[in-house]
């Protein structure tokens, strides 16, 4: 899998001459204008997927196919309807308006690029990074890309998890074939989105029955039949404690949460690739980190 960085850089430079074009900048501003904010990036996608729920959220998002043509065709973020989309996508990956003016700051004062400028790159940005991963990651990114979701390759069994997220992905990529879809009346009207009825449901349900139920059915039974469903279950018993007590874990990621094993499926995925100067990077993890946890401390 692609980090970041060399994602942006793949199909000669398209995503790289857009954002140049677009905003006036030279090919060194450009550059490193996305060095400096892709660590803003990699922290939230990160956040995104440190839970069960987050990763359903964003695996719905990411398997839509809505984002891949501002990928293949960049200049296409830039429109009102690629703005919008962006935006869409910045509110999932940082959740908060407050964040996303707290990165564009920190990128003006390291880089010397307006603020206003960095600004408007940001949904760009956030819609392209999304087209590409779900690129990368249906394996339609090009011959030399394959998905590798923990080493598990298509079908692989070193991580289970993620052989799970590679088929789901396959097929995604099967059934929309990267175009862009038609938006549902119904929300739930593809298979994750499904899922994620079929999971919520499944727990009403079982609170519903507590009282009256000595022994109730797990909410994630009323996953049925869908396949995506049941991998997500498979996904969700494995992030189960185990029966006997473990010492803590030492967090390890600048949003201070211990990581998971989401981390080791996404992680090659969601990896800047860049070198930025190290004093930059920290202080733009730091700011989205700590930005991150009060967020889930208030959840």
């Amino acid at each position: 899998m692609l980090p970041l960085s060399d994602m942006l850089a793949a199909q000669n430079g398209l995503v790289m001459e857009a954002l140049q074009r677009q905003f006036s900048l030279t090919q060194h501003q450009t550059q490193q204008v996305v060095e400096t904010l892709l660590p803003a990036f990699s922290t939230g996608l990160k956040n995104n997927v440190a839970d069960p729920y987050g990763v359903g959220a964003f695996l719905q998002t990411l398997a839509s196919g809505n984002h891949a043509n501002y990928f293949d065709n960049p200049m296409s973020a830039f429109t009102p309807g690629g703005q919008a989309a962006g935006n869409d996508v910045l509110g999932q990956i940082f959740g908060s308006k407050e964040l996303s003016r707290a990165v564009a700051a920190h990128a003006a004062t390291a880089t010397g690029i307006g603020q206003e400028v960095i600004k408007q790159m940001l949904p760009a940005m956030a819609a392209m990074i999304m087209g590409g991963l779900f690129k990368q990651a249906s394996g339609q990114l090009g011959p030399g890309v394959q998905p590798n979701f923990g080493n598990a390759g298509l079908g692989g069994a070193t991580n289970p998890m993620g052989a799970i997220l590679a088929e789901m992905m396959r097929q995604a990529g099967a059934l929309t074939g990267g175009q862009p879809q038609p938006r549902q009346p119904d929300p739930m009207a593809n298979p994750f989105g499904r899922m994620m009825q079929d999971m919520f449901g499944g727990a009403q349900a079982a609170a519903q029955n507590k009282a009256s139920d000595a022994s109730p059915k797990s909410p994630f039974d009323a996953f049925g039949q869908n396949p995506f469903g049941k991998a997500m279950q498979d996904m969700m018993d494995a992030w189960q404690p185990r029966q006997q007590p473990e010492p803590e874990p030492e967090p390890s990621n600048p949003s201070g949460r211990p990581r998971t094993p989401w981390d080791d499926i996404f992680d090659d995925m969601f990896e800047t690739g860049a070198k930025q100067r190290d004093e930059v990077q920290k202080n733009m993890e730091t700011i989205v980190g700590e930005f991150l946890k009060g967020m889930n401390r208030q959840r």
